[in-house]
């Protein structure tokens, strides 16, 4: 068949987009699937195909592979072991526990909103297409543009801030095996943590350049580590240690002790969330995957509520679990402790040492959060690759044939490299100030969910009346719930672009709005330059 042009591609997908709004609902397309007798057609695959594209990847994951994949990029584990001390900055105990709920519920209004969109719309491009549809005609090309760069930045900042915790982890490991900070133990310099950092880089790639049925397996055995390795040290460590606090202090100290110059019980409160706002991110990692996973437009929402909802519970068992330990707060974020202030690692080691004499017990456990911060980069990674394949299949990034190509597997691997290699660079900029990294990965949070609300956005308002609900649907809560999506994203992003230290300093200043701006103008300039004058959003490319 004789390849199409570019504008001929753009009016066949609007003739989808067309039939998608008006004409047939999914329920119709199941419909008509039975009634032509064809029992063995994927859902999924169908709705894709309406949608204007073919059929590239291989659709091979199970429900419960495509939710592990997001709840491994959750990892409950990772998030809360490294931003602990945030949490017990901030509040203490009482933010860490009740903190937890107040940010997973309004999490949980955002995942639903994003279950019902991926429902009708389940493809690769998952937030920058969802955008162009609901956005209409004229608008669809610049929220397109908008929600895709926030998204892919935000998954790239998410790979580099995971990645780099998983080399200073390493790092606070090798220190406690020999000696600890007060014993004369190794600590290795900024350039042996970024080195650290390229290598488990460059093992991700390599793992995610397998076919997605390996890829599927180790996402499974990640979940299953991430659940296990919560209860075990849920348990394990209070149990262990010899000094556990009452239950009196673990539900109602707070803490104000923060050595910051911040005094407001509220303003500490809010900067507490952080930790658990950053903890309950990347289950968009479920739409990515869709074009891969079986009856996606069913599973695929399932994949995201699932991931959040037990991230959720099991979360508020280990926080509760190592909340029971602590007992001398200032003691756990100083520097001077044996693990150079790492609240949560100088916990599991005193747990041991302080039963057995020996803190070798509490680097083992140590070692069970590694390997599970190791999968959450794993499934970062795998996610960001077909972000970035999905939106250079749609001519949005610099030498998009290049990174929308998929190997003899059916995998895009030269995304894949592609990922790994930006979320390498920045970290580098970790060597010449850890303020200038912190503003870099503070998109990881932030930016990710700018991209999550603009959709979401799109359709309380533009998309009210004419949005088309798939398989899942919210049904008459969903404007309510999108709304309280939508005020609850721009409530965080005004609240963690607050300082965080007082007097403010170059060093104390909160970076987080610099960057996010920065990067917003980045996009937008790359806009009104350039891209609007060739990028029309989403293309077919069934005749391509």
């Amino acid at each position: 068949m004789e390849k199409v042009n570019q504008s001929e591609k753009v009016r066949l997908l609007d003739g989808y987009v067309t039939n998608r709004n008006t004409s047939q609902r999914p329920s119709d397309r199941a419909t008509m699937v039975g009634i032509s007798g064809d029992q063995s057609v994927d859902s999924g695959q169908t709705r894709l195909k309406e949608l204007g594209y073919k059929q590239e990847l291989k659709r091979d994951l199970s429900v419960f592979s495509n939710f592990a994949i997001s709840f491994s990029i959750i990892s409950v584990l990772t998030g809360i072991t490294t931003t602990y001390n945030t949490g017990l900055r901030f509040g203490g105990t009482v933010t860490l526990v009740y903190g937890w709920f107040v940010a997973g519920g309004f999490t949980m209004c955002v995942g639903l909103s994003m279950a019902e969109i991926c429902s009708s719309y389940p493809t690769s491009g998952g937030l920058y297409y969802w955008s162009a549809m609901l956005a209409g005609p004229r608008w669809a090309p610049l929220a397109s543009w908008l929600t895709g760069w926030f998204n892919i930045v935000g998954q790239w900042a998410v790979t580099a801030s995971v990645d780099f915790s998983l080399a200073q982890l390493i790092q606070v490991i090798v220190l406690l095996s020999t000696g600890g900070k007060n014993g004369g133990g190794y600590e290795g310099s900024d350039y042996v943590v970024i080195a650290i950092h390229g290598g488990i880089l460059f093992i991700h790639a390599l793992l995610n350049s397998l076919p997605i049925s390996v890829l599927s397996f180790i996402g499974q055995i990640a979940a299953l580590w991430n659940l296990l390795g919560v209860l075990v040290l849920m348990i394990l460590i209070p149990l262990v240690f010899t000094e556990r606090a009452t239950t009196k202090f673990v539900f109602t100290h707070f803490n104000t002790d923060n050595e910051v110059g911040i005094t407001s019980y509220v303003y500490i409160f809010v900067l507490g969330l952080l930790m658990s706002q950053y903890t309950i991110t990347g289950y968009d990692a479920s739409a990515h995957m869709t074009e891969e996973t079986i009856d996606a437009d069913k599973n695929g929402p399932k994949g995201i509520i699932s991931a959040i909802g037990i991230s959720i519970l099991f979360g508020w068992g280990y926080i509760l679990g190592i909340c029971y330990t602590v007992t001398d707060i200032p003691y756990l974020l100083s520097e001077t402790n044996n693990s150079g202030g790492y609240a949560i690692a100088e916990i599991f080691y005193l747990a041991f040492k302080s039963r057995f004499g020996s803190g070798t017990g509490g680097i083992v456990c140590l070692g069970i959060v590694a390997v599970a911060v190791f999968f959450c980069g794993m499934s970062s990674v795998t996610s960001n690759s077909r972000m970035a394949y999905a939106f250079s299949r749609d001519g949005a990034m610099p030498l998009s044939p290049l990174w929308h190509k998929v190997n003899s597997n059916e995998v895009p691997v030269n995304a894949v490299w592609l990922s790994v290699s930006i979320s390498f660079c920045m970290a580098l900029t970790s060597l010449g100030s850890i303020v200038a990294f912190q503003a870099m990965v503070s998109i990881a949070t932030i930016g990710l969910y700018i991209a999550y609300a603009i959709p979401i956005l799109l359709r309380v308002t533009l998309s009210r009346n004419t949005f088309v609900a798939g398989p899942f649907s919210l049904g008459r809560y969903g404007m309510v719930v999108g709304w309280v999506a939508v005020i609850w994203v721009a409530t965080i992003s005004v609240l963690f672009s607050l300082p965080v230290a007082y007097p403010i300093t170059a060093e104390t200043l909160n970076y987080t709005p610099v960057a996010v701006a920065g990067a917003l103008a980045i996009i937008l300039s790359y806009w009104l330059l350039s891209a609007r004058h060739w990028f029309t959003g989403p293309v077919s490319n069934i005749l391509g």
